[in-house]
């Protein structure tokens, strides 16, 4: 296919993870447990609070959509990455690989925005509990909730677009196991700037404004608890924020140091692993993060199995 007297190519090669060949096998069996374990995790939190009554509310109402965003999230990279590792076919079509651009974009801008909304939800409960159930009313949360999958719609499409009228022309190696946005940009032979600049004002946007949001909502729990003397309420407080904020460290730590740190002539293997932390790890680890330090979800399992146990 030709375009202006140049070759223009049809699909891209993902160079996947710097693995020996000898233990390709091993590692495609460590990576699709931790597949089915992302899957099985999130898919039972999900259940789990549909099921039991005493876990419909705000927060969990939130977790549901992280639960989901995950499962989504890691559903876009690894089906792919188990797939060239088993059959060794490193190629993946043009329209593939902007489809796969545009979910991975929507479904990390929703884990980040979900992550600020349950920080203000911690916020509300924590400072305002006489309020708690006034403020955040059944049509707060579900309009936070529609409006997180609203703007992250409209920002993977945007990103989705500016990168289909972009013209790729000899390279077409891709030095990651995902059609990553950044590494597209720098294969292209057309003008990048409109896309540049777009990813400069969305990505403090729609990454650095609700990190600063869920550290000024922390801030001001922080100040409220250090008001109160009780050491067994302020044990219950951080207890209650424990699970968020190591999912937040999680997550924002492993995207700055991939898309926000200087990278060196070195750093693509660095780039890779930390790629892995959030696209592949973090989904694996918030059901368990947040079911080890979640009593409610420990009560509400017990609750959901014997209700099975007497049924049958």
């Amino acid at each position: 296919m030709t375009k202006n007297n140049q070759t223009v190519i049809s699909q891209f090669i993902l160079l996947g993870l710097p693995i020996p060949q000898e233990l390709q096998h091993l590692f495609y069996a460590l990576f699709l447990t931790m597949y089915l374990t992302t899957i099985l995790g999130n898919l039972i939190i999900i259940i789990l609070i549909h099921l039991d009554s005493h876990l419909h509310t705000p927060m969990y109402l939130f977790l549901t959509n992280l639960s989901f965003s995950d499962f989504c999230f890691s559903s876009v990279t690894m089906p792919k990455l188990l797939q060239n590792m088993l059959i060794q076919d490193p190629s993946i079509p043009y329209a593939d690989c902007l489809t796969q651009m545009y979910f991975l974009v929507a479904f990390g801008d929703m884990e980040s925005f979900l992550l600020v909304v349950m920080a203000y939800d911690r916020y509300v409960a924590i400072c305002f509990p006489l309020n708690y159930n006034s403020i955040m009313s059944p049509k707060l949360c579900v309009s936070l909730v529609v409006l997180c999958w609203m703007l992250t719609t409209f920002h993977a499409m945007l990103h989705t677009l500016l990168m289909a009228r972009l013209s790729f022309c000899e390279n077409n190696v891709i030095p990651q196991f995902f059609c990553d946005i950044s590494a597209l940009l720098k294969l292209s032979c057309s003008d990048t700037y409109i896309n540049e600049l777009m990813i400069f004002i969305f990505g403090g946007l729609f990454i650095f404004i609700p990190f600063l949001l869920i550290i000024v909502s922390y801030v001001q729990i922080v100040c409220s608890i250090l008001k109160v003397s009780s050491a067994q309420v302020i044990h219950k407080v951080f207890s209650t924020c424990g699970s968020h904020l190591s999912v937040v460290s999680l997550f924002y730590g492993t995207i700055i140091g991939v898309y926000f740190c200087p990278s060196t002539n070195t750093s693509t293997v660095k780039e890779t692993a930390m790629a892995m932390m959030y696209t592949v790890v973090t989904p694996m680890l918030n059901p368990f993060i947040y079911s080890l330090r979640n009593r409610d979800l420990k009560e509400a399992l017990i609750r959901v199995l014997r209700k099975k146990k007497i049924s049958l």
